[in-house]
């Protein structure tokens, strides 16, 4: 088992979850990859997508909550808040950097609004 941080192959960290978590993050990497280049790394806890900086990672909350939770949460690092009442949740880690979370429940959660804010992280992201 690897530890917290330790890359870890893609199929082996969608293992035995919920199918909707797999297809939710094959639609959001789909989306980034037209987009542009990036790397993603793929760890126990999330699969996080960078260029110079990182700039999005997607997580399943079924790994620390019970109950009736997200299959996908789609983390977007910004340099503002963005004020859509779609985000779970958005906190300022540091000065100037904006981290947003968003459930993901369905494919058509990944729209043209999800890409926009995609695209913008990934510029940021340089």
């Amino acid at each position: 088992m690897s530890a917290r941080g330790e890359p870890v192959p893609l199929e082996q960290y969608f293992a035995g979850r919920d199918a909707r978590s797999r297809e939710l993050f094959d639609v959001v990497r789909s989306a980034i990859e037209s987009i542009g280049t990036a790397t993603m790394r793929v760890t126990r806890s999330q699969v996080a997508f960078r260029r110079r900086l990182a700039f999005a990672s997607t997580w399943m909350p079924g790994q620390y909550l019970r109950g009736h939770v997200a299959p996908l949460v789609l983390t977007v690092d910004l340099h503002r808040p963005d004020e859509s009442p779609r985000w779970k949740e958005v906190v300022e880690p540091r000065p100037g950097r904006f981290t947003h979370h968003l459930e993901l429940r369905s494919v058509t959660d990944v729209d043209a609004e999800v890409l926009g804010w995609l695209r913008e992280a990934w510029e940021q992201a340089g």
